[in-house]
């Protein structure tokens, strides 16, 4: 027994430890960027800053504020991030609780169907035809609405409703005259926030950081994300500190500007991820609840 004991705190002593090391590897890289992000480029260049700021200096947030484009791209992104999120829960939770029921004629074709798409997709020239054909080139749709939905989360949300939405309660509310809609409304939506709270922050996370369909899609400065700008300030000032570096008779104006993208480079990330780490907190209770639950079939 006491063998067994010590083997179990033994056991304790190495996951904690494991944990901790896996805690800092996450932590570190979070406290160095907003450190470098306020301190001197020099200091942070030659490692003097390696965890705590050093010679703060706010110029580089100055510098990313300054440009009006920055708040058109927040404006955009917010707007995109909340119309898709919306859709796509619009789209997925009805699809996946009438998944859920036993009764629906067809449900193995069409799970078959939806199992299909994540092998195969048509790629990048046949989804930009069909975008184009529609006359979506240059709205809000086109970064809305491809992959407004995708079969695994289809599969997580029909997991989830069969084990929150049981049979028997569907029955039982059908004895007492409730109609289907009534029972997805007040009875199986109430008891799926958790899976609610987790589709809508993986979508919204993922609306937020894209870029790339903006970039195909979107010629149209005024509808740029704010990924997009930030990537175009981030090339700008890299160029620019490039073309510095090649000219030998730099001077102290040029090594001022060539410092000031280096700060602007932490910087972007900084103002790119900081409305996700604000909203993150508000559904991280419904967070693992959501995930564990909705990834397990009875």
């Amino acid at each position: 027994m006491s063998s067994m004991q010590l083997s179990d705190k033994a056991f304790d002593i190495v996951n904690k430890i494991f944990v901790l090391i896996v805690t800092a590897l996450i932590i570190y890289p979070l406290i160095f960027v907003v450190s470098a992000s306020i301190s001197d480029p020099a200091a942070v260049n030659t490692g003097k800053m390696w965890l705590w700021p050093v010679d703060i200096t706010f110029e580089g947030f100055k510098r990313v504020f300054e440009n009006s484009a920055i708040w058109t791209g927040y404006r955009n992104t917010i707007i995109f991030t909340l119309v898709g999120t919306f859709i796509h829960l619009t789209v997925l939770l009805p699809c996946a609780y009438v998944l859920s029921r036993k009764r629906i004629r067809g449900k193995k074709f069409i799970l078959w169907l939806i199992l299909f798409t994540m092998l195969f997709n048509g790629g990048l020239i046949p989804t930009y035809l069909v975008v184009q054909t529609l006359g979506m080139l240059d709205s809000i749709w086109a970064i809305v609405i491809p992959n407004v939905i995708g079969a695994w989360s289809i599969l997580v949300a029909k997991s989830f409703f069969e084990q929150s939405v049981p049979e028997q309660l569907v029955e039982a509310a059908k004895i007492d005259g409730a109609s289907d809609f009534f029972i997805f409304g007040k009875i199986a939506l109430p008891l799926s926030l958790p899976i609610i709270a987790v589709m809508a922050l993986f979508h919204a996370v993922g609306l937020w950081n894209q870029y790339f369909n903006a970039l195909i899609y979107l010629s149209d400065e005024k509808l740029y994300p704010l990924q997009l700008i930030l990537r175009q300030i981030l090339v700008l000032n890299e160029v620019n500190a490039e073309g510095i570096g090649e000219n030998a008779g730099m001077t102290e104006s040029f090594i001022e500007q060539a410092k000031t993208a280096s700060l602007v480079k932490y910087a972007v990330i900084i103002v790119s991820t900081l409305p996700l780490l604000i909203a993150y907190p508000f559904v991280q209770r419904f967070f693992v609840q959501g995930v564990l639950i909705g990834s397990v079939k009875e």
